[in-house]
């Protein structure tokens, strides 16, 4: 599995590709300089039970550290993977 990032202006995706074929995405928007918000994670029904999701939270959450911001997670899957996972705490706005 691959994760690319494609970011334009204040908006971006994440977009999980599994042999060049997309299984999911998850979309952003920043807030402000040093915070943005998970909006949407969507995985497609063939891909449904690889961690696809998961895997691009993480992806999310590597990106706010690589660059020092912080997450609001508006969408209600990153919200629920958020509240499980103590170890993304450090970039929960």
């Amino acid at each position: 599995m691959e994760i690319k990032n494609i970011e334009t202006d204040q908006r971006g995706n994440f977009v999980a590709e599994v042999e060049n074929s997309e299984a999911g995405i998850l979309e952003y928007t920043w807030q402000n300089d040093h915070e943005f918000s998970i909006d949407h994670t969507e995985v497609h029904e063939e891909y449904r039970g690889m961690s696809v999701g998961k895997k691009l939270v993480l992806e999310a959450v590597d990106y706010a550290r690589k660059n020092d911001a912080k997450i609001v997670p508006n969408c209600p899957y990153a919200k629920a993977i958020f509240e499980k996972t103590i170890a993304f705490q450090d970039v929960l706005a």
